[in-house]
């Protein structure tokens, strides 16, 4: 997920019949029902300091990157087949409060591969076909008619990413706080000329997952959060890892910080909304990223069939750039690095990496080896530009598993 900027080094057919497409409000069979309380469970702490081992390299490498990358935080857990490595936090919170384990920051896009997941176990029921048009569920989405399930998941619907905007770039910036409706998005990215026809190509967009969201609810009749909790987290016992409708987050919190304005100022609270789903705008804990990284990246919930569609729906092959979708949105896609049901495959990886707002997470896993990585890093005033845990994961990997590097993307 790429943050709106307004800097410099940022990136930088309206939909009539808008108001038919699906309200993402509570649907009536779920209102006012409450997500069930996961449970407890022992808190994520720091495991104890290693002699030696790759434990050791781990925290050489986070300690050496969180000074040569200028970082305020890193957090981070390793695992492989399930037992843990290393966990630690380094660096701080706030001035004064220590970084821990058990903190809590936000998920990002991490949660669009929950979607995914959840999509692929609908059709595993037999609910849903991946090629059903979406015309079923978002009768006023313009070309529901000829855009699927799969499309939206695979995000190769030929929708503008909103986020690209210029416009909402100058919106957030000017108010990181203001509430965005899932219907104040899809106009955004609806009100703009297409890049593509739908399925002839790939090019990430937010917009696609926003309807995925409302897609998802209204097959079910299932508020999102209610669905996924039921569908994913709980199976994957992701006990910290909960929607929020607001942009408050559980205590511990680890708060994070931003130049995007052009001073370095606190940006743990600007108001995630406009991020995916309503109902998928999540936080989570450490400990629950690199369990998700295992749980998904090893296709655990899903039928052979289904964890094939999970790592290739058809991406391979597409991201050629047009007239109308530049090289640096449509990325090419090869049978090594391309874009599965809302997660990257990176090399021998499967992965996810969220960046915004002065967070930046990944989770990754190696399925020959069962190996676990999972990083989030918050910026100090004078950090490097780009994704961070992205890279401290890449470190990691060639220290733990030299023969899988994991490629960069985008």
């Amino acid at each position: 997920m790429r943050p709106p900027r307004s800097t410099p080094r940022a990136r930088r057919a309206a939909a009539a019949a808008l108001v038919a497409l699906v309200t993402l409000s509570v649907p009536a069979t779920a209102a006012g029902t409450p997500v069930a309380d996961p449970g407890h469970r022992r808190p994520c702490v720091a495991s104890r300091l290693p002699d030696g081992g790759p434990a050791r390299d781990i925290l050489r490498i986070a300690r050496q990157a969180k000074a040569d990358m200028g970082l305020e935080s890193v957090i981070l857990r390793v695992t492989a087949d399930g037992r843990e490595i290393v966990t630690t936090a380094l660096g701080e919170s706030m001035t004064g409060v220590p970084a821990t384990p058990a903190m809590h920051f936000r998920n990002g896009n991490i949660a669009i591969s929950y979607m995914g997941t959840a999509l692929l176990r609908l059709v595993d029921q037999g609910r849903v076909g991946l090629d059903d048009p979406v015309a079923r569920w978002l009768p006023g989405l313009q070309d529901g008619d000829r855009i699927t399930l799969r499309m939206l998941a695979a995000s190769t619907t030929g929708l503008v990413d909103y986020v690209r905007l210029p416009e909402f770039q100058q919106a957030v910036s000017a108010d990181p706080f203001r509430q965005w409706t899932a219907e104040e998005l899809v106009r955004l990215s609806t009100s703009k000329e297409r890049w593509y026809e739908p399925g002839t190509n790939w090019s990430y967009s937010h917009a696609n997952f926003v309807l995925l969201g409302a897609a998802l609810e209204k097959i079910t009749g299932t508020r999102l959060d209610v669905l996924l909790q039921r569908e994913v987290l709980g199976p994957l016992r992701l006990r910290e890892t909960r929607n929020g409708f607001t942009p408050d987050i559980p205590e511990p919190v680890l708060h994070a910080f931003t130049s995007d304005r052009g001073t370095y100022e606190e940006s743990s609270f600007w108001n995630p909304s406009w991020t995916t789903a309503p109902g998928a705008v999540e936080t989570t804990d450490i400990c629950d990223l690199a369990s998700s990284a295992a749980g998904i990246g090893s296709g655990r919930l899903l039928s052979p069939a289904a964890y094939r569609e999970l790592l290739n729906p058809g991406t391979v092959g597409l991201g050629h750039a047009t007239a109308k979708c530049p090289a640096t949105v449509c990325i090419a896609q090869t049978e090594a690095t391309h874009y599965g049901m809302g997660l990257l495959v990176l090399g021998d990886w499967v992965s996810q990496h969220p960046l915004f707002f002065g967070y930046s997470a990944s989770q990754a896993y190696l399925p020959s080896e069962r190996l676990s990585i999972a990083v989030s890093t918050t910026n100090g005033p004078d950090a490097a530009d780009g994704h961070t845990a992205h890279v401290i994961t890449q470190r990691i990997a060639a220290a733990l598993a030299p023969g899988h590097p994991i490629p960069d993307f985008g």
